[in-house]
């Protein structure tokens, strides 16, 4: 009922004159910015860690599995739309100024630019992957649409359950570069003496173990953010149920953790002799972490939350930049 509800809602009055171009308009709904990280993190990916690791993962390989990430850059893009679309009432609250929906382009458009590109990433991914052969990468882009879907209506109001999902699509969209290279037959029954592949799956799970760890940090830094609106409207967010304090607590619990992760990491690399990548680590990613841990006590608006959310995101962008380094250290 709450897409009918949602799409009867009184459109936004708006002088057609001031209205700007629709292409424009879901342009800014696909979050461009968000997408091109997408992009970076898989070619970097793809160049960085496959090509060096696994004898599959090369130019001629890329060009095929180009067509992955347009299925996952158009998934993305409609999952942006559908949250757009439910979070209406809630945006007027937290963020006025980026609401569209409803002012720049209707609502029912917004859905059907949503299935749009839903259908489209389904169709773009069988054109690369049999589907009888890799039918678990298929399965996996039909249960990312759903779970978007089911974020933006239910799964981000309940407690802790949005802020999961979120996390774990994040830590799929790097593991499925890695699962795509195989089918599924291939991943029942693994070459256990495949040395070079073994290598590469730890170092996918460690970098999906990064994004997991660090989404769940941005997106509760994001619930203290958008508080009033969340509150205001139903929703049970970590800082809403928790409290402002506790809220804190659970991201300098999940920092420390990943902060010692990463100075492990850099003391099992150090016999290798690789210290410019030590320092680029400590520098660009254990540094803007730890800012955020000691910032985080003194931070109690939203304007301190938007600002420790940069600060991971640029721990975020420097991790996935980490992965070239692979390309000229193996």
């Amino acid at each position: 009922m709450l897409i009918f509800e949602q799409m009867n809602a009184p459109e936004t009055s708006h002088p057609a004159e001031n209205k700007p171009n629709v292409f424009f308009t879901l342009f800014q709904m696909s979050r461009p910015i968000n997408l091109l990280l997408i992009g970076y993190t898989f070619i970097c990916f793809h160049f960085g860690l496959g090509s060096r690791l696994h004898s599959t993962f090369q130019f001629d390989s890329f060009l095929g599995h180009g067509f992955l990430l347009l299925t996952i850059l158009l998934t993305a893009s409609a999952g942006n739309f559908i949250n757009d679309y439910f979070d209406i009432n809630i945006d007027q609250v937290n963020k006025p100024n980026r609401v569209v929906v409803g002012s720049h382009i209707n609502r029912r458009w917004v859905i059907f630019w949503h299935l749009f590109f839903s259908i489209m990433g389904i169709y773009v991914s069988t054109i690369a992957f049999p589907f009888k052969q890799y039918w678990h990468i298929h399965l996996s882009n039909l249960l990312t649409i759903f779970l978007l879907w089911f974020y933006s209506t239910n799964f981000k109001k309940d407690f802790l359950v949005g802020n999961v999902v979120i996390a774990l699509l994040t830590a799929w969209s790097i593991a499925v570069v890695y699962f795509s290279k195989f089918t599924f037959q291939q991943i029942m029954h693994p070459n256990i003496n495949d040395v070079a592949n073994f290598r590469f799956a730890k170092l996918m799970a460690l970098y999906c173990a990064f994004a997991f760890i660090l989404t769940l940090v941005r997106e509760a830094l994001k619930d203290m953010e958008d508080i009033e609106g969340d509150k205001k409207f139903g929703c049970r967010t970590l800082p809403i149920v928790w409290g402002l304090k506790p809220t804190k607590v659970y991201i300098g619990v999940w920092l420390v953790v990943v902060t010692a992760m990463l100075a492990i990491i850099q003391l099992y690399v150090i016999p290798f002799g690789w210290w410019y990548s030590i320092l680029y680590c400590a520098v660009f990613i254990i540094y803007p972490l730890l800012y955020v841990l000691v910032k985080l006590k003194t931070s109690y608006v939203s304007a301190d939350f938007k600002k420790l959310s940069l600060f991971v995101k640029i721990a975020m962008f420097s991790g996935i930049l980490s992965m070239s380094f692979f390309y000229f250290l193996l």
